[in-house]
């Protein structure tokens, strides 16, 4: 079986007690029967088609009450779903890859999130999910004839589109846990061919969320360890300009699913459970600012 056709929501268990009008019941019956991956990609952007099938299929059958909920950064679920789309489209419009939406005019993540936001507040719920649903489908499709190491520049950062489209992938799936979480739902995890690269990314940002975070990891190592389906282990330098890692300086010890979502800005870092050993306090630097680069 195709990995991406094994997402989704057929593990997906239910609480006891379901809140009036949710989208638990009909998303149960409809998911089940409709879990189209995202189009046709290369190998390496199955993690995020993965991600974009998962979302797709928890959005399927959401009713009128379900999308006007409040999800996360004071975002209704409508709200919510165009950001995606906006920041897809970022990335499509950096790649050539065909843009949807309202024309192009700011270029920053906020500020195309905002225009793209209130474009489709005039529109139903239903025609948002499709346009985000479209806009991953071009960009999937435009992909599939891309090297992985293809410059792409997007909020100033240029770095192999690879590298973007890992960080659209761990965003959508924090969004999509997201949306599950308000309509307590719990969702399984993408599979562990998917998490690996993205916790590799998660890994090889820590340097530049510690220099974002005022730290100065400069010829200081990192041993990383990872644990659970999708993990390894990894040797991080932690200073930006370093190309070699030496010997460790400090060690850490997570699940990989909740370091994962630690850089994408969920939980409290001085809470975070992890097993520390070595230089304690640079391991603890190292959590304080792993949500560095997290947004909305």
């Amino acid at each position: 079986m195709d990995p991406i056709e094994r997402l989704y929501l057929d593990a997906m268990m239910e609480d006891p007690e379901a809140p009036a009008r949710s989208l638990r019941p009909q998303l149960l019956a409809g998911a089940r029967a409709r879990r189209r991956p995202a189009a046709p990609t290369a190998a390496w952007a199955e993690p995020y088609a993965g991600r974009v099938a998962a979302m797709d299929a928890l959005l399927t059958s959401a009713v009128d009450d379900d999308w006007s909920r409040v999800i996360v950064e004071g975002w209704t679920l409508q709200e919510l779903v165009a950001h995606l789309a906006a920041k897809d489209g970022l990335l499509a419009a950096a790649v050539g890859a065909p843009v949807l939406g309202p024309p192009m005019g700011a270029t920053d993540s906020m500020g195309r999130t905002s225009d793209v936001q209130a474009y489709e507040r005039a529109r139903s719920p239903e025609q948002t999910r499709r346009d985000w649903r479209a806009q991953a489908d071009a960009l999937c499709r435009h992909l599939a004839d891309l090297p992985p190491t293809t410059p792409a520049t997007m909020d100033g950062m240029e770095v192999p589109v690879r590298d973007h489209l890992l960080a659209r992938c761990l965003e959508t799936w924090i969004h999509t846990a997201d949306a599950a979480r308000t309509a307590r739902l719990r969702l399984p995890d993408p599979i562990a061919d998917h998490i690996h690269p993205t916790a590799d990314l998660c890994a090889r940002l820590l340097p530049w969320t510690m220099l974002l975070s005022g730290m100065d990891g400069s010829g200081r190592t990192l041993h990383l360890t990872l644990t659970g389906a999708g993990g390894g282990e990894w040797q991080v330098p932690l200073g930006v300009e370093d190309t070699r890692p030496g010997t460790p300086d400090a060690h850490i010890t997570a699940d990989v699913v909740a370091f994962c979502f630690l850089l994408g800005g969920r939980g409290e870092p001085a809470e975070f459970p992890a097993e520390l050993a070595g230089d304690l306090p640079l391991a603890r630097d190292v959590l304080a600012a792993a949500p560095a680069l997290s947004g909305p």
